[in-house]
Formats: C-alpha cells, structure tokens, sequence
C-alpha cells in the first residue's frame, strides 16, 4: 500500500495536477460524454436516465424514446404506462419516469419549454443537482463545469488533488487547480480513466501512465502485465 505522502506546496500540486491532466489527454485524445444526444433535452433526459446503469444502456433506447418525445412538451404529456415499459431496460424505470414527467413539466412550466442554459435555472428542475446540471452545461451549451460523478471523486482524492468527499466542495478544490477552460474536458478524462483504468477496485497501476505522479500508485497490481488484463477498452459506469 502506498505510505503517507509529504507535504506538498500549492504550486506543487498545481503543477503535477497539471501534469497528470496533460497525461491523460494524450491517453484519452477523444473522451467525450459517452451519452448520445443531439440537443441540450437529449442529453438532460440521456442523464437522469443514467443513474444505477450504463451509458450504453441508456443509448440504446433513446433513439427510441427521442422519436416519440421528442421535446419536453411531448415528454410532459406522455402516458405514463407506456413510458415506464420504454424505460424498463434502464432500471428503476418506475422512479425514472416520474421524475421525467416532473422534470419535462417543469422545463414546459418555467422555461418555455427549452432547457436552460444557466447552472441556477438548471437546479432548480426536479431531481437536477450541480452534478447533472455541469453535464448539460459543459457538453451541450459549451459552458465549463466539473462533473463530480464517482469517478472524478475516487480519482481526484486518490491523486490526492484534494481530501475533500462533499462533491460541491470537491468541485470548487479542483476547479481551482486548473484553468476554467480546461473543466469540461478535464472531467471527461477522468470520468474515463476511472472507467477504463483507475477502478473501485484494482486500480490497472502497472499500466497507468500517470503513475509517477500519483500517491495512490500500488493500490492495484503494479506488475504491467498483471494490470494490462483490468484495463478496459469500453467505459462501464
């Protein structure tokens, strides 16, 4: 197991933060919100719908459900029956359809039926917290945010970029450490890195580029062939 780490500056930790990012860009040169969507609705829907399953999942049943709601006023006046038999795949599909119904009415209520572009106005719509809100901002309205799922939380505590578990105060420690432009982008490498490399559970270490500058480096096998069998070549959420 790793040991305790020293010290280190705050010029130090942007630095190697920095460095880490710089690493995993050239790792992850095309990561991306792994939810298909073609506009701001698709992509709030595509991400309510993805709590407790997977991105693919969820993308193989919005073609279906885009072409028959294909807008908030649509999704508003649904039947609820048949939505839940639509959304059934995805789990908990009772839970999730009401909170579509409430979230579509209130986009129709209070916004005109277009979803907002504005982190206040966006949660303030049911069952949308800062987490799902920077998702839409960041992806689909080109607005920096930090997505703090639990990926970039494990990540980010075991790079030791912070110690902080509250997401909102994860979000603002690392946000500080790098450029607002960069928060987009970061937070889809790390959200793939978690998926793919850095995992709950045995970490792939031996095949992590960002090795050097990670404290937490041992946590997983460190012996690269015994790693490369973790690594995944698809995100799992």
């Amino acid at each position: 197991m790793p040991g305790e780490r020293p010290a280190e500056s705050r010029v130090a930790l942007v630095r190697r933060a920095r460095k880490m990012n710089r690493a995993l860009d050239e790792l992850y040169p095309d990561a991306h919100c792994e939810l298909d969507f073609d506009d701001p609705y698709q992509l709030l829907v595509a991400t309510v719908l993805s709590a407790q399953t997977t991105d693919k999942r969820v993308n193989a049943i919005t073609p279906t459900l885009f072409a028959t709601y294909p807008d908030a006023a649509a999704l508003a006046a649904a039947d609820r029956t048949a939505l839940e038999t639509l959304l059934q795949p995805t789990g908990f599909f009772r839970a999730k359809t009401a909170a579509l119904l409430k979230l579509s009415q209130a986009i129709c209520d209070n916004f005109g039926g277009e979803v907002p572009g504005r982190l206040d106005d966006l949660v303030t719509l049911p069952g949308v917290g800062r987490k799902t809100a920077n998702v839409v901002l960041g992806n689909a309205f080109g607005v920096p945010g930090i997505t703090v799922d639990t990926h970039f939380g494990r990540l980010v505590r075991r790079f030791a970029w912070t110690d902080e578990t509250d997401p909102v105060k994860v979000e603002h420690a690392v946000g500080d450490l790098f450029p607002k432009k960069d928060w987009t982008d970061l937070s889809q490498r790390l959200i793939w890195h978690g998926r793919r490399r850095c995992h709950a559970r045995k970490p792939a270490c031996g095949a992590c580029p960002l090795a050097r500058w990670c404290p937490a480096y041992g946590e997983g096998p460190t012996d690269p062939d015994v790693a490369a069998t973790l690594v995944r070549t698809e995100g799992r959420a």
